[in-house]
């Protein structure tokens, strides 16, 4: 029996994810679909952090940073994706409230983390190309380390706020979420208590995590962008360029395709496109990093051709 919309489940019953509802075929196909991304995210962010531990040549800062970037997705997609292929299993959508609340604190946890990361990346990158003389002085090991705890530091405070006020919310009505995952927006619709404080401070840390990341990488990228151009040969502007490609490449898909997920006002409306392209950020493009730093990074192409040389 498929859960639907409609059914009123009060408490104290689990919450159900209603997941993607329709032919059996299409949720078979997208089962395997999702299943096979999943893999292959977990498979080539374990790749790329194995390289960077095996090869010396890559044990630099920028891709240091990357690790921790292949880190973060393997756990950004596993706190999402397997409960997400649970749903498509009969009753497999049932998750508790406990469940609900821990699911949603790592899944925008980690989410956190990723701008704040992709912001100390932009920044490594502008150090490297626009002050390449100074850059093994100021970005050194410990600094880089420091970047790295302080963007996980950042991202994991930011949502405690909201959780706690999500704790607070009563649910007495339908307990069914028009979601794969427990995402605040389709959660707190179901309450039936005032959530415009709850939509409000979601709102504000997600502007501010945000514009803040976005205007450190903005900031970065026209600096760099500004130094490419000044170089005088097409040989050199294309080899500055291509050491930020990869970087700017995964921002621009992440920052598309989240943005328009955290920043609005509203979240009684849309929720089926919210769903839709939610899928981007969570599963789509998590499998596309690993694929865009082997392809477009002559580095990570060299290491990982001597790995499979056995050398």
């Amino acid at each position: 029996m498929a859960w639907s919309t409609g059914q009123n489940l009060s408490t104290p019953g689990p919450f159900i994810l209603l997941g993607f509802p329709g032919p059996r075929s299409m949720r078979i196909g997208l089962f395997l679909l999702f299943l096979v991304m999943y893999l292959l995210t977990v498979a080539g962010n374990l790749a790329i952090i194995s390289l960077v531990g095996a090869h010396r040549c890559l044990q630099t800062p920028m891709y240091f940073f990357l690790c921790n970037l292949s880190f973060l997705e393997i756990w950004f997609t596993t706190a999402c994706v397997p409960k997400t292929l649970a749903t498509f299993a009969p009753r497999g959508g049932a998750i508790s409230l406990a469940g609900c609340a821990t699911q949603m604190y790592f899944v925008f946890s980690l989410g956190c983390t990723e701008y704040f990361l992709l912001a100390v990346m932009a920044y490594d990158r502008y150090l490297a190309i626009c002050l390449p003389l100074r850059y093994g002085g100021i970005m050194t090991p410990g600094l880089a380390t420091r970047l790295a705890l302080g963007s996980w530091l950042c991202g994991f405070s930011a949502i405690i706020v909201p959780a706690a006020l999500i704790a607070r919310l009563s649910f007495c009505g339908s307990r069914v979420i028009n979601h794969f995952f427990c995402d605040i927006s389709p959660w707190i619709v179901l309450s039936c208590t005032d959530t415009q404080v709850v939509e409000l401070v979601s709102f504000g840390i997600a502007f501010c995590v945000i514009l803040g990341s976005c205007g450190i990488t903005l900031v970065s990228y026209a600096y760099i962008i500004t130094t490419i151009i000044k170089i005088p040969s097409a040989q050199g502007r294309h080899r500055a360029f291509s050491t930020c490609s990869s970087h700017l490449t995964v921002v621009l898909i992440w920052y598309g395709s989240t943005i328009f997920l955290h920043v609005r006002t509203s979240v009684e409306s849309s929720l089926d496109l919210t769903k839709a392209v939610t899928v981007l950020n969570t599963i789509v493009t998590p499998v596309l990093n690993p694929f865009i730093y082997t392809l477009r990074n002559k580095d990570v192409k060299e290491a990982l051709r001597r790995t499979m040389k056995g050398k």
